[in-house]
This record gives structure tokens, C-alpha cells and sequence, in this order.
């Protein structure tokens, strides 16, 4: 997707005037990305009351992966929902919408794709991050997915045959990839995740088109008609590919949205879009993993 989306994070301004304003704050990515309050027009803040939470470590190999988790209190068992960060990792945005989704009756996890790298929050730019996550295999996420997806089975407030995955930005794309490589998902929700992605040796040797005939999951596909970084073709391309393979799948496309519209700690919010966005999201989640 290149730095398309800087474009996206103000309407009608170049990339230039965009990170010129965020200069202007004192702004780093870090600043950007988890003191964003300052720029950012409305940040929603889920409170943790009446739900469990927990930090802790999952080992994938030999590496312990962090992991946040959250799900209501009480003695009942949920649907396992793993929660894929967008490129920036497992920040507190990340953490609060996989509170969000305990508040929704789901046992919600997520974690930190970038901890063996030292994380992305403290780079200076995007295009620090980007070297960052452009160099990260998509077979070790998948990897890590599993042990997280393994570690939720054996938690004591799961369901343990009810596992779903939803993931944001680089996640969504994540997500669509998960859904072809582990067979026992049941349901997924891809929000704005790359379609066409750059393939590299060493790194990506598949993309979502490449792999929805191995996608039995139901999926949701969330994305902004004004994204500059994912073409409106691409994404009538995957959808249509999806029919084609005769896979359940449903895509939406919110005019005037652009990349990260669901994202409220950014410019980038867009309100309306991302509040029947999350409702279509909670209801796919409650028909294919609760129904």
C-alpha cells in the first residue's frame, strides 16, 4: 500500500502538509499513534469494568509473543475472537477494541507482531515502521497466530470449537490469509486489509486473491470506497472472486471513506462509517460464531 494512506489521514492535504502538522505537535509516530488525542477528532475509551483482563506471554517456537486478553467476568465460556493489529502494532487503540469485543460476549486476544523487532511505536516515521513490518514473513505471523489461536483453546473461559479472527489494516490482510491457512475458523472480518499486496522472497508468497478457494470461513470484508491505497476494483475483484468459488462472503463499501476510517485515535475516523461498520462486524461475529 506504499504511504497511501498519509494521504488519506487528511482529506485534501498533501503528505507533506500532513507530516508538517504532526511535526507541529511535537509529534513522532509514537505521538501519533498512542497520544493521538491531540490530533485526533473523538477517542473512544472502553472501560474495563465488568470484563477480565489480562497481559502475558505466548510462547510461538521459542519466542514469547505478548498477548492482551479480555473477556467478560463470570463463570460462562465465549467464542475465542483473535484480534490482528494494524502495522502499528499492539497499541492501546488495539487494546481497546479488543475490549470492545469482550464487552460483545467474545473471548477477544491480541498481541504484538513486531516484539522480536523491539516493536514500531518508538520509530521516528512510517517509513521506519514499514521496514520494520515490510520485513516480517507472513508464515511467522501465521505461526504465531496459531499458538495464540492454541493458547486460547486451553483458556477456561473459551469455546474452545468457536474461534474467529478480525484484524485491521496489515491485520486485515492478516486476517484473510489466517482464514485460508487454519480450517477451523468460523468466522472472519477483514477491515481495510491489503488485497493486492507486494510479494517478496523470503516474505509474502500469497495474497487474499491467491487463497480464497482454501477460505471456508465466512467472510466480512469492511472497506472505504475513498481509500487510495486499495482500489475500488480490488476490492469488486476479491469479492468477486469469492462468488465465484462459491465461499460465503460479504463486502461493503462506505463512500468517502478513507483508509483506517474505523481507526478514532486518527484523522482518518469516519464516525457514521465506522459505527454501522462495527455493528455489521458484531452481528457477522455473533451469526457465525455464537449462531
Amino acid at each position: 500500500m506504499g504511504e497511501d494512506w498519509l494521504a488519506n489521514a487528511y482529506e485534501e492535504m498533501s503528505r507533506r502538509q500532513f507530516l508538517a502538522r504532526m511535526s507541529a505537535g511535537s509529534f513522532g509516530l509514537a505521538g501519533f499513534a498512542v497520544a493521538s488525542s491531540a490530533i485526533a477528532g473523538e477517542v473512544i475509551s472502553t472501560a474495563s469494568a465488568g470484563l477480565s483482563v489480562a497481559e502475558g506471554k505466548v510462547l510461538s517456537g521459542d519466542f514469547p509473543i505478548p498477548i492482551y486478553e479480555a473477556y467478560p467476568t463470570g463463570s460462562r465460556k465465549y467464542p475465542i475472537l483473535v484480534v490482528i493489529p494494524e502495522i502499528f502494532g499492539m497499541h492501546e487503540h488495539i487494546k481497546d477494541v479488543t475490549r470492545r469485543f469482550a464487552k460483545e460476549g467474545f473471548l477477544s486476544l491480541t498481541f504484538e507482531p513486531y516484539a522480536r523487532e523491539g516493536g514500531v511505536l518508538h520509530l521516528p516515521d512510517i517509513g521506519a515502521v514499514r521496514k520494520v513490518a515490510d520485513s516480517v514473513p507472513d508464515e511467522r505471523v501465521m505461526v504465531d497466530l496459531d499458538a495464540i489461536v492454541g493458547y486460547a483453546k486451553k483458556h477456561p473461559a473459551a469455546q474452545a470449537d468457536r474461534i474467529g479472527v478480525t484484524g485491521f489494516c496489515r491485520g486485515g490482510m492478516y486476517t484473510l490469509l489466517y482464514a485460508a491457512h487454519n480450517e477451523e475458523l468460523k468466522a472472519a472480518v477483514a477491515w481495510y486489509g491489503q488485497i493486492k499486496p507486494e510479494k517478496r522472497p523470503g516474505v509474502r508468497r500469497v495474497g487474499p486473491l491467491d487463497v480464497v478457494s482454501r477460505i471456508n470461513a465466512p467472510v466480512l470484508g469492511l472497506y472505504g470506497e475513498a481509500d487510495l491505497g486499495i482500489p475500488v476494483a480490488d476490492v469488486k475483484e476479491l469479492e468477486a472472486a469469492f462468488k465465484a468459488a462459491g465461499k460465503k462472503a460479504e463486502f461493503v463499501l462506505y463512500p468517502g471513506a478513507p483508509h483506517a476510517f474505523f481507526a478514532d485515535y486518527r484523522p482518518s475516523y469516519r464516525a457514521d462509517a465506522a459505527k454501522d461498520a462495527w455493528s455489521r462486524c458484531v452481528a457477522w461475529l455473533n451469526r457465525y460464531l455464537k449462531g
